[in-house]
């Protein structure tokens, strides 16, 4: 596995730290610590203190990663030491990270969103009183963005209230919804106001505002899509991107939230993964669901609901939507295979031309696995570890599609096979979080142990008529 470019960096200081010892120095100083002093598109560059109190200076072009076995065999190699991984770190490296790049690149990605409904407004005695303009606060990220349209991620909820009586959009989503880029949010509620052709109070934002519009969501998921002009958005600020999604995440994880805690403007708080999966249960509409969570103890408040949630490398991780008002070190995001899933998924319905399309669709396999045999495992080469099962079919739908393509009861399923290619399954989740990223047209199998005999099932294409709408 690929490690960071900053990891990168130490490895290529301790390659240098080699070099010196091949020249004939007869005690070799070992890093204690490596700042990151610049950074740009193309290059990082880092400050790398030696315990004999040399600097140097090394430059890393992006993407330019080693792994950690190379270094450690390097190691051996030249000293012939029976060290292990974790003793060799130990020994020759003390890291020191300040993390005001990566922030700085991610807070280029970031938004505060203001939303407003209509809904109904109460006396001080609880008795309906008439309607107006109800406006809230929340967080975003700017997730794509083309010549035309810039595409930003947030929380359903965020633009969704089940109290809102209508809306333009012919549900309680939000009739109106208006975004701030970092540096240019206005800091005071105190805007000025007046009355629309229908006579509800709507707000002027100000100079900086970028007006939106909603693109889609799933209550069932938490994630919505709204769309701004690009036109708009580098008008404010022409450095403004978006954010890129990490591929995976752990336990232990540096995680950096940036969003609009209580409206006061976007703001930075930084904690660690603490579980990456467990189950949550919210109410956005009137109905209480589960929902899959990443587990952080990042501070998180009202405003930072669809903010990125970031590791170590600026890539997001999860979007932040929950947390638990009786205990500050336990907040939530939604994690990045859901977020992107999602999000990717409305996106790709919202462009595909069909203007009955609307919002996130899924198909129904029709198979009910299980989890069995779940265990941890470390691995002292990555410096990490992960949870594993086994799925194993439960039960399946009479004439489904894991029917049709062959799936029986206590099957293990070891990968979903999409267009050719394998996705391997190693927590039950993955079946559900794949789904989310198919779409018409697209060919489905399984990989599965049935018995002490490995196999692949037959293929399905997926037509339109087997998605439905996800809620």
């Amino acid at each position: 596995m690929k490690k960071s470019n900053i990891f990168a960096a130490i490895i290529l200081s301790l390659l240098l730290v080699f070099a010196l010892a091949m020249t004939g120095c007869s005690q070799t100083p070992s890093v204690t610590s490596i700042l990151l002093t610049d950074s740009n598109d193309k290059q990082s560059v880092y400050t790398i203190y030696y315990s004999d109190g040399t600097t140097q200076t090394l430059t890393v072009q992006n993407g330019q990663d080693v792994t950690a076995d190379e270094l450690y065999s390097k190691y051996k190699e030249l000293y012939g030491e029976d060290l292990s991984y974790d003793e060799f770190l130990q020994k020759y490296l003390v890291l020191s990270a300040d993390n005001s790049a990566v922030i700085g690149q991610a807070l280029q990605s970031s938004v505060k969103l203001y939303t407003e409904f209509i809904e109904t407004v109460s006396d001080i005695f609880g008795r309906p009183s008439g309607v107006n303009t109800a406006q809230y606060t929340g967080s975003g990220v700017v997730y794509q963005m083309d010549d035309e349209n810039t595409y930003i991620i947030t929380n359903y909820h965020v633009v969704y209230s089940n109290k809102a009586n209508s809306s333009s959009n012919g549900g309680k989503t939000a009739r109106r919804i208006v975004c701030f880029l970092y540096g240019s949010e206005n800091q005071t509620d105190e805007f000025s106001s007046h009355k629309d052709s229908e006579g509800y109070t709507t707000y002027d934002y100000g100079d900086y505002a970028i007006e939106c519009e909603y693109v889609g969501g799933s209550v069932t998921k938490d994630i919505a899509v709204v769309r701004a002009d690009t036109e708009d958005v580098l008008a404010v600020n022409p450095n403004a991107q978006p954010a890129e999604f990490a591929e995976e995440y752990h336990v232990g994880e540096t995680a950096i939230a940036i969003g609009n805690p209580e409206n006061e403007g976007i703001s930075v708080t930084q904690g660690i993964v603490s579980v990456d999966s467990e189950e949550i249960s919210l109410q956005i509409d009137s109905t209480v669901r589960s929902y899959r969570s990443l587990r952080i103890d990042t501070a998180i408040y009202g405003g930072n609901s669809g903010g990125g949630l970031f590791n170590l490398q600026g890539k997001l991780i999860g979007i932040t939507n929950a947390g638990d008002s009786t205990d500050e070190n336990i907040n939530y995001a939604i994690p990045l295979e859901i977020a992107k899933g999602t999000a990717d998924n409305i996106l790709y319905f919202y462009l595909d031309g069909k203007e009955e399309t609307t919002g996130a669709y899924n198909v129904s396999i029709g198979v009910s696995p299980v989890a069995q045999n779940s265990r941890y495992t470390y691995d002292a080469a990555l410096g990490y570890g992960k949870i594993t099962e086994e799925i194993v079919v439960d039960q399946i739908s009479s004439g489904s599609i894991a029917s049709e393509i062959g799936l029986q009861q206590n099957d293990r399923l070891t990968a979903f096979v999409i267009n050719g290619v394998s996705n391997p399954l190693d927590r039950l989740y993955d079946v559900a979080d794949l789904i989310l990223t198919l779409r018409p047209g697209d060919t489905v199998s399984f990989e599965i142990t049935r018995g002490s005999e490995k196999m692949t099932t037959s293929s399905y294409k997926l037509a339109w008529g087997d998605f439905r709408t996800l809620a």
